[in-house]
């Protein structure tokens, strides 16, 4: 069962197609309870990779801000990935960042370093 979630002003839209094993957050995360907020989500995720064997899972990540809570969260679901990567699936993140943002870039470069089953590409995007 897909997920989706529209975006709030304080969190991401998460569109996980997992029928089409194509997963996706976008925009700003930093809701006032990420716990509650990321729940669901890692819940979904977690039965999704559970139920998936030998699939290309490809994750469009594309968060242009995120707090400390949420951190803690992401790196949840980076966790679970690279758990799938490690075992039975092959798990894509196209990490998308502005090329003027810094912090986003190397956080993408700590996630292709803590979990390095994933199949992380820096994609460097511009506002102009």
């Amino acid at each position: 069962m897909d997920l989706y979630l529209a975006a709030t002003n304080d969190s991401p839209e998460v569109d996980f197609k997992f029928s089409k094993h194509s997963l996706s957050m976008k925009g700003e995360a930093f809701p006032e309870d990420a716990s509650k907020f990321y729940y669901p989500i890692v819940v979904a995720l977690d039965q999704y990779l559970k139920s998936t064997d030998k699939q290309e899972i490809n994750f469009d990540f594309n968060l242009t801000y995120f707090n400390s809570a949420s951190t803690k969260m992401l790196f949840t679901i980076f966790q679970l990935l690279n758990q799938s990567a490690s075992t039975h699936n092959r798990v894509i993140v196209n990490w998308h960042f502005d090329e003027e943002d810094d912090t986003i870039k190397e956080f993408g470069q700590e996630v292709a370093e803590d979990f390095p089953m994933l199949e992380l590409f820096l994609i460097e995007t511009s506002q102009a």
